[in-house]
């Protein structure tokens, strides 16, 4: 494809865009339990109008955009006050928590290479912390250390995190909550253990940190986990899911400047001006940040109250349904909205394409560690009002489940071979060749997923979890292509 020759009238190109969406899941009729958050139209109409009023400001350089500087320093502070936190705190604008979480890694391993002599880093995370610390130290040439969580709670194990600290250890990882099971790691017990070792401690409150203190005020018991707990030294927490704001926006708040210092480049090493960044990103639309100031004033703190009570009134109910419906089972009692249930009585893979067929979007967890294959939802506002047709539908997904065969049929021979190959010696070709296998085990040809992914979930769930990576990577990789001839 190139460039047309000439421009397309205005219909006929947002023609073309919303033919585009076709496919796409129709997010906005709340269905969607994953991905997105929808505060309804509007929310969504005051923050269409603030980001396209800074569409053209690059919050680069705030000398030159001094408007920017305002509007992230406010967002900053409010996230501040809303975590705890003191005149102290600095923090930084993002582009979403797995920047917010690169900046707090980059920031321990600069932290401990000039103020300790660290040459080679180490962080400890659980295992449930976001896939987000894995990436950030493959990033930044960081060693990970990941360490198995309470097989009952879900919730780090601290005498077993303790036991991993090393010469080397820079920096402790807790979640408030888990993207995976929506619980809160014990954030006081790590601040103490921080303190003890002279430890950074990071607690990732992406998803969680905005919802949680309005959970707290309506009665949840919400454990500690912002800036009120010793031993806290960062946090990371997301505006654009449960604040609803435009994507991306998200903070990195550190306890102190002198952190904070250590997450900025700078770079006259060149030619050209000289480079100064407090994020990774260095030109950056200003929208996202008009868009998130613009949203917290659109609701105020009177206005999110409002809506964590509906959240949390909708998460009790549909847990409660779940807990009532044979065969289900929680994997963990969320403490926010975030819910995640298993079966060991039918495929939960079965049971996620029936509920599709309905019109749910219910996302798939591959098994991993203690955590058994389960289902994902990430609740939203409109939850309340769906959630007696979600109960219902989920009841008779699972009695149709069972009248199913395994998806895939026996994948136990499969799984044993694929288990012994030596990944360093793979090359794409083989790769290639293994894919094809795994799917024709299942009854899958072509190059295309089928409607029902089930069969596909089964075998990526019996894969190791270094292969599944290695897979989904020759896939994704075959997925965007370029098409300079036109076809």
């Amino acid at each position: 494809m190139k460039i047309p020759a000439k421009g397309l009238g205005r219909d006929e190109l947002f023609g073309k865009l919303a033919a585009f969406r076709a496919h796409d899941m129709p997010w906005r009729d709340g269905r969607t339990f994953a991905y997105v958050y929808d505060a309804g139209p509007d929310a969504e109409s005051v923050i269409h109008r603030a980001y396209t009023m800074y569409l053209g400001e690059n919050a680069l350089d705030p000398t030159v955009f001094p408007s920017t500087l305002v509007l992230e320093n406010d967002v900053v502070s409010m996230a501040t006050a809303h975590l705890g936190g003191d005149d102290e705190v600095a923090g930084s604008f993002t582009s979403g928590g797995t920047e917010s979480i690169l900046l707090a890694v980059k920031t321990a391993r600069d932290y401990a290479r000039e103020v300790r002599g660290i040459r080679e880093p180490e962080i400890i995370v659980p295992e449930t912390a976001h896939a987000a610390f894995h990436k950030a130290a493959h990033y930044l040439d960081v060693k990970l250390a990941s360490v198995p969580v309470d097989r009952a709670t879900f919730k780090a194990d601290v005498a077993a995190m303790r036991a991993a600290i090393g010469p080397n250890t820079i920096l402790l990882v807790g979640s408030a909550v888990s993207y995976a099971h929506g619980v809160v790691d014990p954030i006081r017990e790590l601040g103490a253990l921080a303190l003890e070792k002279n430890l950074l401690l990071h607690v990732d409150a992406c998803i969680g940190g905005f919802l949680l203190p309005y959970f707290r005020r309506l009665g949840a018991p919400v454990p500690d986990f912002d800036f009120q707990v010793p031993g806290v030294t960062s946090i990371s927490m997301d505006f654009h899911k449960y604040a609803y704001a435009a994507k991306g926006a998200s903070v990195i708040l550190h306890k102190t400047k002198d952190l904070r210092r250590h997450q900025f480049y700078a770079c006259a090493g060149w030619t050209g001006y000289t480079v100064i960044n407090s994020t990774v990103q260095s030109t950056k639309s200003a929208g996202p940040l008009a868009a998130c100031w613009a949203v917290l004033h659109h609701f105020g703190d009177e206005g999110y109250l409002e809506i964590a009570r509906n959240m949390l009134a909708a998460t009790r109910k549909i847990v409660d349904g779940i807990e009532a419906i044979p065969g289900l089972r929680l994997l963990a009692r969320p403490e926010m909205n975030l819910v995640a249930f298993t079966s060991d009585e039918v495929s939960v893979f079965h049971v996620i394409d029936e509920m599709k067929a309905r019109g749910w979007f219910v996302q798939p967890q591959l098994g991993f560690g203690s955590s058994k294959e389960n289902i994902h939802l990430s609740l939203n506002p409109k939850a309340l009002g769906l959630a007696d047709e979600l109960l219902r539908d989920l009841r008779e997904c699972v009695a149709i489940a069972r009248t199913l065969p395994p998806p895939g049929g026996d994948l136990s021979a499969l799984r044993g071979a694929l288990a012994s190959l030596d990944l360093t010696k793979l090359d794409p070709a083989a790769l290639g060749g293994i894919l094809r296998e795994a799917m024709a085990a299942t009854g899958i040809a072509g190059a295309s997923l089928p409607d029902r992914m089930a069969a596909v979930s089964e075998v990526l769930n019996h894969l190791p979890p270094p292969l599944r990576e290695r897979l989904l990577v020759e896939y994704m990789n075959g997925l965007f292509q370029t098409r300079v001839d036109g076809t």
